[in-house]
């Protein structure tokens, strides 16, 4: 069997990251490298194996190959030779024996001491090794754990020293877990803003700092460091301790939604967890999630957790819980048991008792915590009608009351009527039936709609007993709006016949005008503009200045449905005037919907839009409906009008005002308007956070939105996902015929694996761009795409391939259009450059010098003088080598 074929697994294995995948095809290449009898291939394949278990999430099956490894070093160090890739991976193996409570504690103290005595004969510092005895002493809580910190602090660093993410990491850790949280964040500080290449930072050390931030009262370092850790450790298995640690911050926070949203994402890697001990932290900190979350109030939800044979199924939060903090405490039990101490036993039962460290840290700038239930009303006071007695002059004075908007003095004249009814008079038909139509009047305001219609139904059939038409049409017009409301289309007899009866006899205090915009109002909600301009033309405005600015708020509504824009605006702006003149508040409805209307102009907002937003935000007081609908509009009038920073602040205090009451729907779409203008300030990371949180609650156009969102803030934060996000784009554009689009999100999902080095899946991905460039006649774009492809299939180790592929990119230059030169010039020059490349790899100089020329002359044509000079350099590099 060809060696060949282990050098292009280990190559394939090299783009993928850590996982089941990549320890697939180490496997398989070193089941190859034994077959093929090359001990010495196979023995470097084995230290890199030993990487992938480890990173993997798989850590156990790291002590066979490492064992192995170092056994075939000792028998031959000059064959096996790998001296450093084993003594630093030597740090992992310790760490990872106290994982497992059934590996006795002797064996982790032997590898110590093997390790001690290797460093020191290799002139190397003890300064890993201090490291990594403090390590184990902080697991088995047996008191040395200062004293190997003091030791490590000391030593000198080198180059078998953990990264400069890492040492750091493990130091706050011990200060952590002694209380010292002020001197965590002073060792940590330094590398926390640093550029850290290691594959542990900078997740790691972010993690570790959340309870310094915390108890330090750095709320929002805490959520940022929560928010760009997490997203890096949720795609790893091996990091599963990591995940445990984000459950418990979010616990103690005030984010138990979040933290439920993580346990459901993560409860079955508990059938694959990478170690007891990953097992025992991530089942402790998940019941405490789940005693949280029930003690907000949410216990009788159920947690959807999937077997190992695949299937899934529904459990009881409680029953989870409980599961959970007793498969904790049991491993707990069994670490202690073979550490001889109760240290592990007393983190776990800390853990399940922890209590809030703060109210609320909110996770982003839009969360908010839900408003709080109001609280049940004060008595209204009774004391200025306590002398009144005349059953009539209550009643009376309760419609006044209700007409000016007195709704407690209203409650006040109705309880007082119920006091003296019950005791001094009895009321007669005429006033049980105003009572009644009262009751009716109570529970429309407590939005009990059924009961209210009940009581006017009631109340009508009584008023028409007694001959009292004015009251009974009034009643009937409440009645048949209440009936549409609760979805009775029938209801709408009855507020006709109210209108009818009205504007034939108008009876008093503007009841014909108070029917008629009642009945218009009903027409709009059916849809119908034209019946609700004709009822709106019986109006005599005259007559009734009171109801003018509601009479042209609904005209203004209608003939928009009408698409009848500018008799729209103009009758808004009646709307407007006539509410500042008579009720400055009723200005809020028309101003809102005018500045929409000019805010949604083809053209662009208007800056009109704006002035009325801020007015109505101005005057409507916060926690209202309006004002987040206000601050909704003005966030997308931002947006719209290419001023996305602006945009954030509105889009912020719209989503959580509409979360906070309770109003989510509202905020869905909205999220995706605040990814929209994150994305558009460079703020990928909120971004790409906005998108998640909606994404699950869209349909598929708006879902197609915020996934092209996702993926493009995802490119930005350097994530693979965004190249799969890019390819089912991809896909779904191929099911809509839509072939620009196919080679569009193919090529950005290419330029994401490239970007990330792993480029024998981008240059699959340019091969498919190019096909769907061909497809859409774009000769650019095939030319582009096949010279990447080529590219990449030679950083991936393909040279052949490369070579190949780079002929199809020569061979199209020839579908190039002939009317664009310069154009056509650059596309040839920049091929010629990167084919020299490719021949020069492969050992063709010749040729490749003869390509390089070309490309010189190619560039000096266009006086393109920085890549004239790159590819003079290149000619002078092939020349060289020639001589």
């Amino acid at each position: 069997m060809s060696t060949d074929d282990v050098y292009a697994l280990m190559a394939r294995s090299q783009e993928l990251p850590y996982g089941e995948a990549r320890t697939v095809l180490v496997e398989d290449a070193l089941r190859r490298a034994e077959a093929a009898g090359d001990e010495v291939l196979a023995f470097h394949v084995r230290v890199r194996l030993t990487d992938a278990y480890r990173y993997g999430g798989e850590p156990a099956k790291a002590f066979a190959t490492f064992s192995r490894t170092l056994a075939d070093h000792d028998r031959d160090p000059g064959r096996f030779d790998e001296t450093h890739g084993l003594l630093w991976q030597m740090k992992a193996i310790v760490s990872s024996l106290t994982l497992f409570p059934e590996i006795p504690l002797d064996r982790t103290y032997a590898v110590l001491d093997d390790m001690e005595r290797r460093y020191k004969a290799g002139g190397h510092s003890l300064q890993a090794v201090y490291h990594y005895r403090n390590v184990v002493a902080r697991h088995v809580g047996d008191g040395t754990a200062d004293e190997w910190y003091l030791k490590w602090r000391a030593a000198e660093r080198d180059e078998l020293s953990d990264c400069e993410g890492c040492d750091p990491t493990g130091m706050a850790r011990h200060l952590i877990e002694a209380g010292r949280h002020e001197e965590a964040f002073e060792v940590a500080a330094p590398v926390l803003s640093a550029q850290l290449n290691c594959n542990e930072q900078p997740q790691s050390i972010q993690t570790a700092m959340l309870p310094v931030y915390l108890r330090t009262h750095r709320a929002e370092q805490a959520a940022d460091a929560h928010r760009r850790a997490y997203r890096v450790h949720r795609t790893r298995l091996a990091d599963l301790s990591d995940i445990a640690e984000h459950l418990e911050f979010c616990a103690v926070t005030g984010n138990e939604a979040r933290g439920l949203e993580i346990l459901q994402r993560h409860i079955g890697w508990l059938d694959r967890t990478p170690s007891a001990h990953a097992d025992m932290e991530f089942s402790a900190a998940a019941a405490l999630v789940l005693d949280r979350v029930t003690a907000a109030g949410h216990g009788s939800a159920t947690i959807r957790r999937p077997g190992p044979d695949g299937r899934a199924a529904d459990v009881p939060l409680d029953e989870l819980r409980a599961e959970l903090a007793e498969r904790a405490t049991a491993l707990a039990a069994r670490f202690d048991a073979r550490n001889g101490t109760s240290h592990q036993g007393d983190k776990v039962r800390a853990t399940l008792a922890a209590e809030p460290v703060a109210e609320f840290v909110p996770l982003a700038a839009h969360h908010r915590r839900p408003a709080p239930q109001a609280p049940e009303p004060e008595p209204v006071p009774q004391d200025d009608l306590a002398s009144v007695d005349d059953l009539d002059e209550l009643l009376d004075t309760a419609d006044q009351r209700r007409k000016n908007r007195d709704l407690p003095g209203m409650l006040a004249a109705w309880r007082r009527f119920d006091a003296v009814a019950g005791t001094a008079a009895e009321p007669t038909p005429l006033q049980q039936a105003r009572r009644l139509d009262a009751q009716g009047i109570e529970h429309a305001v407590e939005g009990d709609g059924a009961k209210a219609a009940e009581c006017w139904d009631e109340a009508a059939r009584r008023f028409g007993e007694l001959g009292d038409e004015t009251r009974r049409h009034r009643t009937l017009g409440r009645l048949g709006a209440m009936r549409i409301d609760l979805g009775d289309e029938g209801g709408l007899e009855q507020v006709i016949a109210s209108a009818d009866h009205f504007a034939a006899q108008p009876g008093e205090g503007g009841d014909a005008a108070s029917a008629l915009l009642r009945l218009a109002t009903v027409h709009l909600r059916f849809d119908r503009p034209g019946d609700a301009l004709a009822v709106l033309d019986r109006i005599v405005l005259d007559d009734t200045p009171a109801h003018a600015a509601e009479a042209w708020f609904l005209r203004g509504q209608a003939l928009l449905m009408a698409d009848r824009g500018d008799d729209a605006e103009a009758a808004l702006r009646r709307s407007i005037e006539a509410a500042r003149e008579n009720d400055p508040d009723e200005a809020a409805s028309p101003a809102l919907l005018l500045a929409r209307t000019l805010a949604r102009r083809e053209g662009g907002p208007h800056e009109e839009a704006f002035a009325l937003l801020d007015e109505v935000i101005g005057v409507v007081p916060a926690g209202s409906p309006m004002r987040a609908a206000a601050h909704s509009e003005r966030g997308l009038a931002y947006l719209a009008a290419d001023f996305p920073g602006d945009a954030v602040a509105d889009l912020v205090e719209a989503i959580a005002e509409w979360t906070a009451g309770g109003r989510h729907e509202q905020a869905v779409e909205l999220r995706v308007d605040l990814a929209a203008a994150y994305l558009a300030t460079d703020r990928a990371l909120e971004a790409a956070e906005a998108a998640e949180e909606a994404l699950p609650n869209l349909g598929d156009d708006e879902g197609r939105r915020c996934r092209l969102i996702l993926a493009h803030a995802q490119k930005q934060l350097g994530e693979e996902d965004a190249a799969t996000l890019f390819q089912g784009l991809a896909e779904d554009a191929a099911r809509h015929g839509q072939d620009d689009a196919v080679a569009h999100f193919l090529n950005e999902a290419a330029d994401v694996l490239t970007g990330l080095d792993m480029d024998a899946q981008a240059a699959e991905r340019y091969a498919e761009a190019a096909e769907a460039y061909e497809k859409t006649g774009d000769p650019y774009g095939v030319v582009r795409t096949r010279r990447r492809a080529a590219m990449c299939l030679m950083w991936s180790g393909e040279a052949d391939g490369a070579v190949t592929a780079m002929e199809t990119a020569r061979a199209a230059l020839a579908g190039l259009p002939p009317d664009n030169e310069p154009a056509r010039i650059w596309e040839t020059a920049l091929t010629s450059f990167e084919q020299a490349r490719i021949l020069a790899q492969v050992g063709r100089l010749d040729e490749a010098a003869a390509q390089a020329s070309a490309a010189v002359d190619g560039f000096t044509t266009l006086d393109q003088t920085d890549p004239a000079e790159e590819a003079t350099r290149l000619l002078e590099d092939i020349r060289a080598a020639l001589s």
